[in-house]
């Protein structure tokens, strides 16, 4: 059942009638404060007020009664009440600019009017039925979603989370090629189940438990922190400081990563044959490393040369994210086997996804295969609302101008302070790696990216962290930010990093 509030906002905009969608106005720029830190930019949206539990029941329950493991971001924690488009209101109505949009799940902005009127509109018809009956939903959803594929990638499965899909992908490419060795890339990650903690190659992710499974992991081909690379090496916006004797436009670096992954399947892989290869456009989690101009294909072709089909985890980079395209990995001009998806596909509603060819999906009939509750009548018509409104409000557009500018304002920030070493990314997949000095690249210690990241958070902005250090600022907010709101983040970072200067 929806909050009271959520019926009247669909009321006041009358979405389900068909009308214009007029969002409430989040993007007005404000007057500048006298500490030269803008007010955050006006939204004339109005929070409902809080009536759960207090701060600190909260606190005892998520100590005594939830997973142990569960982590908390900051030393003060947000306790998130309410979000309406790129904003965040806590329990006492203080609002944050989301930067991080709930693990970069959280795609077109929090409770869309648009979302909320197609999950309502069907949870009063049909909530949950098999898929062993046929409801309109899911078929209406699939032809949606694959047509927004090149080529061949034209048969769905729809899962409950992005580990799900890249479970469901090793398996069928294992089954497909025969061959159960594959390869992933180190930094990268993919999922902590049992079964992808051997495909994750981020240490701080894995237990010390058996969990290699059959795969090897790659040299990472990170142009700033790796052997090689420098500034002519990403396709962004942002080069790193590194110098490197590429000629522009041909990167040298990309050639020996991939002597690298050919080192791998020559001596790791069973007579040199392999059964997948998977990766990141921009590695998430890993701390937004992207990948070397043309190094995706370059290891795809090495791939197949060697039997093993290519997946694409889209689980981060998809549906306009970044900008350019509409899928990461045709920004590296490649044609995956494979697609796994999900966060931004049901913007925040627990949804996955794998798309692949009918021959490689053929072989999913050798047993049988059933998942209850992906493709759920909500879960599909939520898919359904997410993929028109990136197209009835230029999302990819919007990734493309408002994160080239973010992504330009950031490094400003880089030549103006020595702790920030890097800044990379596109669209609106962007990182910002802290370090000690740029000359050694030495992560910044822990405590004090700690303290800067707890800064900006007091100062109303929400950003994530990565990498395998923690190091990593990770900028990927809801795509429905506005330049305004880029204004005010810079200015709040550029506050906590003076403060954390003048500490030195």
């Amino acid at each position: 059942m929806l909050h009271k509030s959520s019926k009247t906002l669909l009321s006041l905009l009358q979405y389900s009638k068909g009308l214009n969608v007029r969002h409430f106005r989040c993007t007005a720029p404000a007057s500048q404060a006298a500490n030269d830190i803008p007010e955050m930019p006006a939204c004339s949206f109005k929070p409902s007020k809080h009536e759960g539990p207090d701060l600190n029941s909260v606190l005892s329950t998520r100590k005594n009664n939830l997973n142990p493991a569960l982590f908390t971001f900051y030393k003060e924690p947000v306790y998130v009440h309410q979000g309406y488009m790129q904003y965040l209101w806590d329990t006492n109505n203080k609002r944050y600019l989301d930067l991080f949009a709930g693990i970069v799940t959280v795609s077109v902005g929090h409770c869309h009017p648009a979302v909320v009127a197609a999950a309502e509109k069907q949870m009063k018809k049909l909530w949950h039925t098999t898929n062993i009956y046929l409801h309109p939903k899911i078929h209406e959803y699939a032809a949606q979603l694959v047509a927004k594929f090149p080529g061949n990638l034209k048969v769905v499965y729809f899962t409950n989370s992005g580990s799900e899909a890249n479970d469901l992908a090793v398996l069928m490419a294992r089954m497909y090629t025969g061959v159960y060795d594959c390869i992933s890339l180190r930094n990268g990650y993919h999922g902590a189940s049992p079964y992808l903690m051997g495909v994750t190659a981020l240490s701080t992710w894995r237990y010390n438990n058996p969990t290699g499974f059959g795969f090897q992991q790659a040299m990472n081909p990170d142009p700033y922190r790796g052997p090689w690379g420098g500034k002519h090496c990403r396709d962004s916006p942002a080069q790193p400081g590194r110098q490197c004797d590429c000629p522009q436009g041909q990167c040298k670096a990309c050639d020996m990563y991939v002597d690298q992954l050919e080192d791998v399947l020559r001596y790791s892989m069973p007579k040199g044959r392999v059964g997948a290869f998977i990766a990141e456009a921009i590695q998430g989690v890993g701390g937004a490393v992207q990948l070397p101009d043309g190094y995706l294909k370059k290891a795809y072709e090495k791939i197949r040369a060697n039997g093993g089909v290519c997946i694409a985890d889209e689980v981060q980079t998809g549906f306009g994210r970044m900008g350019s395209h509409y899928w990461g990995f045709e920004s590296q001009g490649v044609m995956p086997d494979i697609v796994t998806m999900a966060k931004g596909i049901g913007n925040g509603f627990p949804m996955g996804a794998v798309v692949t060819t009918p021959e490689i999906a053929a072989t999913m009939g050798k047993a049988l295969h059933f998942n209850t509750f992906g493709g759920n009548p909500v879960a599909s018509a939520v898919g359904q609302a997410v993929l028109e409104v990136i197209d009835k409000e230029n999302i990819q557009g919007l990734c493309a101008d408002v994160g080239t500018y973010f992504i330009k304002e950031l490094e400003k920030l880089r030549n103006e302070f020595e702790v920030v070493g890097d800044v990379r990314g596109k669209g609106l997949m962007i990182g910002v790696e802290l370090v000690k000095d740029k000359a050694s690249r030495t992560p910044l210690p822990a405590e004090e990216v700690a303290s800067i990241w707890e800064d900006t958070k007091n100062m109303g902005v929400l950003i994530g962290k990565g990498g395998l250090f923690g190091n990593c600022f990770r900028i990927k907010p809801p795509m429905c930010i506005t330049r305004a709101d880029v204004d005010f983040s810079i200015a709040v970072m550029r506050a906590a990093l003076r403060k954390h200067a003048n500490k030195k």
